[in-house]
């Protein structure tokens, strides 16, 4: 029983400032077991402090007092008994490629939509060069895409040297720098309601169709399918993908039906804004490192049905990883309305 108040707060004041202080710290920057004495330290202070606020709540005359003991026993409490998870590496990849699947089928209505404008530009694209055969110049981005086909092959089935020797990892870092610079624009573009993610998109597949249509026409489609699949199986996926997120965004921007403020919008999607965008950072890659080591080799270097077996393969892969669950979610979807 306390019999002069002044002088019991006086005794213990040092004792309630030391356990705010060490709170403070623990708070700041979480202490690990290896530090076991301020451990020990945090929890005789709180056992003490909780030990005066039970003396203390008799004296109705100290309200202030009470209130103050309160919020720093429940601080140490909360502090004691919080349980933080061990984050390392492996436990984030883990969590990460369990959240994948998740996150693509969830959005899976934008993965359409990404894939019918890139299909509507290639149709266009591939239209554009069988019409006017000139058009290559405009739509063609790089210069070996500009060649004839039958050039083209002819000199890479007959080159002797390796073409990277020795910079096969420039390139790929090159290519994986350059693909990335476009998903992230492609993203990015969300932020015009979704209007500059499509134009992307739909560019994109403007390319990819008038050279397949070029390369069709030569007929040089082995050749095509063994210089594409090996990488372009990830890497269009990949701008698929960021599409998808680009579109993600536009439509948290626009907002229809959702009568939530913009920063709530922007807020529920980031997250999974974020898992398919690292997805699409790693796609690229994995896409330019093939590109780099494979894709660039031809017959006799490398076989065509060798880089069209691979390439399909990688495609089965990809697409297994992407829609994994989906059968066991849709007859769990099934029974949740069989029961309701």
């Amino acid at each position: 029983m306390i019999i002069d108040v002044k002088n019991f707060i006086a005794q213990e004041q040092k004792y309630w400032d030391e356990l705010d202080q060490l709170l403070n710290e623990f708070e700041s920057e979480p202490v690990g077991i290896g530090n076991l004495g301020k451990l020990k330290r945090l929890h005789y202070l709180y056992q003490r402090a909780s030990a005066d606020l039970a003396r203390i709540m008799s004296f109705s005359s100290e309200r202030l007092l009470k209130e103050n003991l309160e919020s720093l026993v429940s601080r140490a409490y909360g502090e004691i008994h919080e349980t933080r998870p061990v984050i390392n590496i492996l436990s984030f990849f883990q969590k990460f490629f369990l959240d994948v699947p998740i996150v693509f089928q969830k959005y899976q209505i934008n993965f359409v939509l990404s894939c019918l404008i890139f299909i509507s530009g290639s149709i266009f694209g591939g239209l554009a060069v069988s019409l006017d055969p000139g058009a290559k110049e405009v739509l063609m981005p790089f210069y070996q895409l500009q060649q004839s086909p039958q050039e083209r092959v002819a000199w890479e089935e007959k080159r002797t040297t390796d073409p990277l020797q020795g910079h096969k990892d420039t390139f790929s870092s090159f290519l994986w720098v350059h693909n990335t610079q476009v998903a992230i624009m492609i993203i990015a573009f969300g932020i015009t309601w979704g209007i500059g993610t499509v134009l992307m998109v739909f560019y994109n597949g403007i390319i990819l169709g008038a050279v397949a249509i070029d390369y069709f026409n030569a007929g040089q489609v082995k050749f095509l399918l063994g210089w594409l699949l090996p990488h372009g199986v990830i890497e269009i996926p990949a701008f698929l993908i960021a599409g998808q997120v680009g579109l993600i965004f536009g439509n948290a921007m626009i907002g229809w039906g959702d009568t939530t403020s913009l920063q709530q919008r922007l807020r529920r999607i980031s997250g999974d804004m974020m898992v398919l965008s690292l997805t699409v950072a790693l796609m690229l890659s994995w896409a330019g490192f093939v590109e780099a080591f494979i894709s660039q080799y031809h017959w006799p270097v490398i076989s065509y049905n060798v880089k069209i077996g691979f390439g399909i393969l990688e495609l089965i892969v990809l697409i297994s990883f992407l829609y994994q669950g989906v059968s066991s979610s849709n007859e769990l979807q099934k029974k949740k309305t069989t029961n309701n």
